[in-house]
């Protein structure tokens, strides 16, 4: 079998510090790293990567594939025919990948979309990333997602809600996700967080999200939870949601509770950070400042505590476009001040564990799955470099190439 050689490499392995080492790809596989360079046999296929930064594939873990330009007259981007909506799909999955992101965790997705497009890479009808696929929003009659859009249609007729009203209609409404395709469901709990009304308003009760948990538990599958109070967050929490999506209102309470259960915070800032820049002073926006600077506040002492962090928002929202993925990144590392190797560490080893990969990706290590990339410079000191595609010189999924420019090593 010919092999991949990367010799000298600037090394980002998912965890540890940058340091140089060469890493060999056999097949879909890491096969080895090395810290000296490695000598290539007859049939290899070896490259000098001086200057260039081998990282894992990173991951969004809250993506919309179907999201095309929410916001203003549409107002989830999901007023088209199914199948246009899948069509979109495919090519902001085929971005993320294109942006170096080799793993989408749904946010929440209509038509069952997620799941098809996941059966349709697994065929070779699609180039797209590994997808954890996500359900319609499940949540209560009336809750802030449950709007109309015109005389003659709701955005539950558009596939993008799931309405079901005590904890009975719940368990029926994660059966059906279930059923459908869906790896994890998307609860609606409260309002807030750019959906109308505010975090303090419960658009589920109790019982349905602790329905909702044990009925995902039973199917084998997980959930996440659209939260914005401190309360709701440590409800959620305490009941067993795997990924907790915004989370306002998070504290110091919650990162002892968010260590103790295991789960995951997606802190989505970069969504209400865009909102406040380009549509300043107004209600809308005016009302997102508080929560957004006390999660920038809290965010530093909830990563050196240790919390499960992931990078994802709301892209295909209006001003947030798709393929705009690292703007998040660079915002909680330059603006936050999070350490950039933390935050890279959230977009990989983080987010494919949040998958339930972490033994087969998310990290550069022998005998896990080749899925990395190759990038000018080192993102650890400039995390800007991973703003533009052009950085990305090699892009690898499980051990195919989604894009290689990489040039052969000079024969000795």
């Amino acid at each position: 079998m010919s092999r991949l050689i990367l010799n000298n490499a600037n090394l980002l392995d998912g965890d540890k510090p940058a340091r140089r080492a060469s890493v060999v790809i056999a097949g879909e596989r890491i096969e080895a790293i090395s810290e000296a360079p490695v000598e290539a046999r007859p049939d290899d296929r070896s490259v000098d990567l001086a200057g260039k930064t081998v990282m894992p594939g990173m991951v969004q873990a809250h993506f919309h594939a179907a999201y095309w330009e929410a916001g203003g007259a549409r107002p989830l981007g999901l007023e088209v025919h199914p199948s246009h909506a899948a069509l979109r799909a495919a090519a902001n999955f085929r971005t993320a990948l294109d942006c170096g992101f080799t793993g989408c965790i749904s946010g929440g997705a209509p038509h069952a979309i997620d799941a098809s497009m996941k059966l349709a890479v697994a065929e070779g009808a699609q180039i797209g990333p590994r997808i954890m696929a996500g359900s319609r929003d499940v949540s209560s009659t009336g809750h802030s997602g449950d709007m109309s859009y015109s005389a003659w249609m709701k955005i539950g007729a558009a596939g993008g809600v799931h309405c079901a009203d005590g904890p009975d209609a719940v368990r029926r409404a994660i059966r059906e996700e279930a059923k459908n395709g869906a790896e994890i469901v998307k609860l609606f709990v409260t309002r807030g967080h750019g959906t109308g009304g505010t975090g303090g308003e419960w658009d589920m009760a109790p019982d349905e999200v602790e329905m909702a948990v044990r009925t995902a538990t039973e199917r084998g599958i997980k959930t996440r939870a659209h939260v914005a109070n401190r309360d709701a967050v440590l409800f959620c929490i305490e009941s067993g949601v795997h990924i907790i999506d915004h989370g306002d209102g998070f504290d110091e309470r919650c990162i002892e509770r968010i260590l103790e259960k295991g789960a995951y915070l997606v802190p989505s800032l970069w969504f209400p950070k865009r909102m406040m820049t380009i549509a300043p002073g107004i209600p809308y926006t005016d009302a997102m400042k508080p929560d957004f600077d006390a999660m920038a506040s809290i965010l530093p002492l909830a990563n050196k505590a240790g919390v499960k962090l992931l990078t994802g928002d709301d892209y295909g929202a209006r001003g947030v476009d798709h393929g705009t993925y690292a703007e998040e990144l660079i915002l909680y590392a330059n603006e936050i001040g999070i350490p950039a190797l933390d935050v890279i560490r959230w977009a990989t080893r983080n987010g494919a564990e949040a998958m339930g990969l972490g033994g087969q990706t998310g990290m550069i290590e022998a005998g896990k799955l080749a899925d990395f990339l190759v990038v000018d410079g080192d993102p650890s000191v400039d995390i800007t470099l991973l703003r533009d595609r052009a950085n990305l010189r090699a892009i690898y999924l499980g051990g195919t190439a989604i894009k290689d420019e990489l040039q052969p090593q000079a024969a000795r």
